[in-house]
């Protein structure tokens, strides 16, 4: 982990296109400012996380649902070469 000390109105820069300027400290907490392009999504970890969660439960639903919300049956296949749900 790369630790910096910014003073406000200063700023890091990620990569050659990620903006990242001290804007306040305030107590405990210090406020931001992101200047990023629109293909980089910027969140704060609790709702990044919550976005991952939901994607993945998104895919799960989608391998047991067909694209019109019916939910897909499995087949089994039987020894005379036939498929049948189960």
């Amino acid at each position: 982990m790369l630790i910096l000390t910014r003073r406000i109105g200063e700023t890091v820069v990620v990569g050659d296109d990620v903006f990242i300027t001290i804007l306040g400290i305030k107590g405990n907490q210090i406020r931001l400012g992101f200047d990023a392009p629109d293909h980089i999504s910027i969140h704060r970890q609790e709702i990044y996380l919550k976005v991952q969660k939901e994607k993945t439960m998104r895919l799960d639903s989608e391998d047991t649902v067909n694209g019109n919300g019916v939910p897909i049956t499995p087949l089994k296949r039987t020894e005379s070469n036939q498929y049948t749900a189960h």
